[in-house]
């Protein structure tokens, strides 16, 4: 007769609110990351290029992303909390760090560069990355999926903003 022992659960089950604070922080601090290239060009070479009448004034960015880095956040924490010893969310996260690695390329390409189609190159991807993360996301937890869709909905509007400004250019 052998022994049973007892697993230790995943860190994000044991340590809930200390893993999705962690998580939550780190999508927040690495997507303001961006705002460093950012918001210099927006005093500048932004101000001087031509913006559709749909384009939202500069201060609404800040808080919309910073909302939206969070929501991330908390989809990759239920990610990571479902087990990474599935298949499945291996993939989804591994999904999950395309499409941000694609979004933290977005300002340095956009802003960085002052070039709007190279921003147009990055966005394009990255759209398709969002949805194949929230596609995942779905078999392995509803609510990361859900959390993901108004990221979704903002590159959508971002990507027919980027375009519109890449065609005025």
């Amino acid at each position: 007769m052998t022994a049973v022992q007892e697993s230790t659960p995943p860190l994000p089950q044991r340590r809930p609110f200390a893993t999705a604070t962690g998580v939550v922080v780190a999508c927040v601090l690495l997507g303001a990351a961006g705002g460093l290239i950012t918001a210099p060009q927006i005093e500048a070479w932004y101000l001087t290029i031509e913006k559709p009448a749909f384009t939202p004034p500069n201060w609404v960015f800040g808080p919309v992303w910073t909302l939206l880095y969070a929501l991330q956040g908390v989809a990759a924490w239920l990610l990571w909390r479902a087990g990474v010893d599935n298949r499945t969310v291996r993939r989804a996260l591994g999904l999950f760090v395309i499409q941000f690695i694609l979004n933290l390329a977005w300002s340095p390409a956009f802003f960085g560069l002052e070039s709007p189609l190279l921003g147009l190159i990055v966005i394009i991807p990255l759209w398709f990355a969002i949805v194949g993360t929230i596609a995942i996301s779905w078999r392995v937890d509803r609510r990361a999926s859900l959390l993901l869709s108004p990221y979704l909905a903002w590159v959508s509007f971002a990507t027919a903003l980027n375009y519109t400004i890449w065609m005025l250019n």
